[in-house]
C-alpha cells in the first residue's frame, strides 16, 4: 500500500514548488515593469499620447518600448496581459497555507499556550483576518484619506505592525509570521484581481467603442501598483521565515517582522530612485544594515518555551502510545537532541534547527512526522549521520510511526 505520509509530502513538495515558480514569475515581471516605468524618457519624435519610451538591450537584440499614459489612440492587435503570475502565486500559497497550517493545525497552527483556543477557530481566524485585511485597506484607498498615498502608506504601516502583533498573540510563532505575509500578498494579489486588472478592462472596452479613456482609472492602478512594489521583499522575507527559527521563535518576532517591512522600503527606494535616475541614495544601505543589526539583537532575546508539555494533541497521543514509542524515544534522545533541544551542546548549533525540540516524551511525539520523514523514510537526519544513527534504528523509526497509519 502507497504510504500517505509519502504522498502528503510529495503533494506538499509540488505545490511548494509551484509557489516559488509562480513566484518568481509574478516578482520578476513586477520589478521589471517598475524599473521600466521609471526609467521611461521624453523625446520629442514620441506619438501623440505616449508618455515615455526606453531602449534597452537584453540576449542580442534591442528593444524598443514606449508608454501611453492612458491609452493609444486605438486597440493595438496584439496585446498581452500580466495576471495569471499573480492569480497562480496566491492560490499556489492558499493551498500551502492549507496543506500545512490547516490540516497541521495541532502542530503549526495552534498553540494552547499562546491562545486556548480550537483547531476551526484558528482557522476561522486565519480565513477572517485576510479577508477582513483586503476590506479594510481597499476602502482606505478608495476614501478621501487614501487621495493621500504618503499619509496612507504610514497608516498601512501601522496596521502592518498591529497585525504582526496580532498573530503573535493567536498562532505559533512560525504560523504568525506566515500569517503576516499571506496577509500581505492577500492585498497584492486582490489589487491585481480587483482593481488592477478590471481598470485596463475599462480602458480597452473604451477603446474598442472608440471612446476616449478616462486617466483616473490608471491613476488607481499605479497607486495600487506602487504598494506592491513596496510589499514585495517583506513577503519574501516572511514566506521564507518558517526555516529561521531566529526570526519567528523570537520573543519579539512581530517587531522583527515590523522592521522587515521597513528594510523592503529602504532597499526598494535606493533601486526605485536609481531606475528613475533620481540620484544614488547610498544611505538606504546604511539604514538597513542598521536595521538588520536591530534586528539580530532582537533575535537574541529569550526563545518562546510555550510548547504544552502536559497535554498533547489527539495524533500526537497516539504516537506517544504506540508501540516501541520507547525505543524511538531512546533513539532521538541518543541521535538527535544535542542539536535540538533548548540549549543544544553540539559545536556551532546554537538555536534548535527550525525551532524543534526534541528533549521530552511529548515533544518526540508531537514531531513524529517529522522524524519519520527525516530520519526513517530517508537519511536527511541528522545531517552527514553525525551521530551516526544506525539503519536498525531507522527501521525502528518507520515500525514505530507506520503502526499508527
Amino acid at each position: 500500500m502507497y504510504d500517505l505520509a509519502v504522498m502528503w509530502a510529495w503533494v506538499e513538495t509540488s505545490v511548494r514548488w509551484l509557489h516559488v515558480i509562480t513566484a518568481i514569475a509574478w516578482i520578476g515581471s513586477s520589478f521589471y515593469f517598475i524599473a521600466l516605468d521609471l526609467g521611461l524618457r521624453k523625446s520629442d519624435d514620441l506619438p501623440e499620447g505616449a508618455h515615455g519610451e526606453e531602449w534597452q538591450v537584453h540576449g542580442g537584440g534591442f528593444y524598443h518600448i514606449r508608454k501611453y499614459l492612458v491609452a493609444p489612440k486605438e486597440m493595438p492587435e496584439h496585446l498581452i496581459w500580466f495576471k495569471w503570475e499573480s492569480y497562480a502565486t496566491w492560490l499556489s500559497g492558499f493551498a500551502m497555507l492549507f496543506l500545512v497550517y490547516y490540516l497541521g493545525a495541532d502542530l503549526y497552527l495552534v498553540d494552547p499556550n499562546i491562545a486556548d483556543i480550537a483547531v476551526w477557530q484558528g482557522i476561522v481566524i486565519s480565513l477572517a483576518s485576510l479577508a477582513g485585511g483586503w476590506l479594510v485597506y481597499d476602502t482606505l484607498c478608495k476614501s478621501r484619506f487614501g487621495d493621500n498615498n504618503t499619509r496612507l502608506m504610514v497608516l498601512l504601516y501601522v496596521i502592518l505592525v498591529v497585525m504582526a502583533w496580532g498573530y503573535t498573540q493567536v498562532f505559533t510563532g512560525r504560523a504568525a509570521l506566515i500569517h503576516l505575509g499571506a496577509f500581505t500578498a492577500t492585498i497584492m494579489s486582490a489589487n491585481v484581481f480587483l482593481i488592477i486588472m478590471p481598470n485596463q478592462r475599462v480602458v480597452v472596452a473604451d477603446l474598442i467603442a472608440g471612446r476616449k479613456p478616462d486617466p483616473k482609472y490608471g491613476k488607481i492602478a499605479k497607486q495600487r501598483s506602487t504598494h506592491n512594489n513596496y510589499l514585495t521583499l517583506p513577503v519574501i522575507f516572511l514566506m521564507l521565515s518558517n526555516h529561521y527559527p531566529l526570526a519567528f521563535a523570537s520573543e519579539y518576532n512581530w517587531l522583527i517582522a515590523s522592521l522587515v517591512f521597513l528594510m523592503g522600503v529602504t532597499i526598494r527606494h535606493y533601486f526605485n530612485s536609481r531606475h528613475a535616475r533620481a540620484g544614488n541614495p547610498t544611505w538606504t544601505w546604511l539604514v538597513t544594515v542598521i536595521l538588520m543589526i536591530v534586528i539580530s539583537w532582537l533575535s537574541t532575546a529569550p526563545q518562546f518555551h510555550r510548547q504544552n508539555e502536559a497535554s498533547l494533541s489527539p495524533e500526537a497521543a497516539q504516537f506517544a502510545a504506540a508501540p516501541g514509542f520507547d525505543k524511538v524515544h531512546d533513539i532521538v534522545l541518543g541521535r538527535c537532541s544535542m542539536c535540538h533541544a533548548a540549549e543544544p551542546f553540539w559545536d556551532g548549533i546554537l538555536w534548535a534547527p527550525k525551532g524543534v525540540r526534541l528533549e521530552t516524551p511529548e515533544q518526540i511525539a508531537s514531531e513524529a512526522k517529522r522524524i519519520y520523514e527525516h530520519s526513517g523514510l530517508t537519511n536527511a537526519m541528522p545531517p552527514a549521520n553525525v551521530s551516526l544513527m544506525k539503519p536498525e534504528e531507522r527501521d525502528q523509526i518507520v515500525a514505530w510511526f507506520k503502526s499508527v497509519q
